[in-house]
């Protein structure tokens, strides 16, 4: 039980201080890269030594691909994780709605200016290098828990950065489910390409680690 309630902070901080960057603080592309990539840092140095720090439904498909994970506790992360996400966007909503603000924007994920297609591409390339990294930091071969936590955290940030004015730059199912489902819309239309294209994109990392070498001891 430790272990999901563990998923159910870490992926909360996730999405509340990524998000409230977004609608609260308005930050700038830099600030809300960090925001993300910093807060998964903190929670893999903290709670992430409870559950692996996982917060993240791709995450976890990628750990169980490569069998370092069982399903029941794969099951029981992915939804942990989505309650986290929820939870920390009705967090979001209300104090918005606390400050007098519009709630219509909650740090949901879409993708105005581009098509589904080049979205699902974006989103399944991120997630895929997001991934591989994780695999490969967190092996026992080539690993270094030192700095796993630091190195994760970075390369979420920059994902994003560089996929925030294309799609936003989700990588995670649970992060766009939390605002979209409370928003609506056309971010919740689009869902479909914030879950399946990160789950795409992290099978292949988990094959493509493993055949670099990531599970071998």
């Amino acid at each position: 039980m430790r272990k999901y309630i563990s998923e159910i902070i870490g992926t909360f901080v996730l999405v509340f201080v990524g998000t409230a960057t977004v609608t609260i603080a308005k930050g700038d592309v830099l600030a809300i890269g960090l925001a993300f990539g910093l807060a998964v840092t903190i929670m893999a140095y903290s709670v992430g030594a409870i559950s692996g720090g996982h917060f993240n439904p791709a995450v976890t498909l990628g750990m169980f691909i490569n069998k370092r994970i069982s399903a029941t506790d794969a099951i029981y992360y992915v939804i942990s994780q989505f309650v986290g996400a929820i939870l920390a966007s009705a967090t979001v909503k209300f104090l918005l709605g606390a400050m007098g603000a519009s709630t219509a924007n909650l740090g949901q994920t879409d993708f105005p200016k581009i098509s589904a297609g080049a979205a699902f591409f974006v989103e399944t390339l991120i997630t895929f290098l997001f991934v591989l990294v994780i695999l490969l930091v967190t092996s026992k071969k080539f690993g270094n828990s030192n700095f796993a936590g630091l190195i994760i955290g970075l390369t979420l940030g920059f994902m994003i950065i560089v996929a925030l004015n294309l799609t936003g730059g989700s990588l995670n199912p649970a992060r766009s489910f939390g605002p979209d489902i409370l928003v609506g819309g056309t971010a919740l239309a689009h869902y479909w390409v914030y879950l399946i294209a990160p789950l795409v994109g992290s099978a292949i990392a988990a094959y493509v680690a493993k055949y670099l070498g990531s599970e071998e001891a």
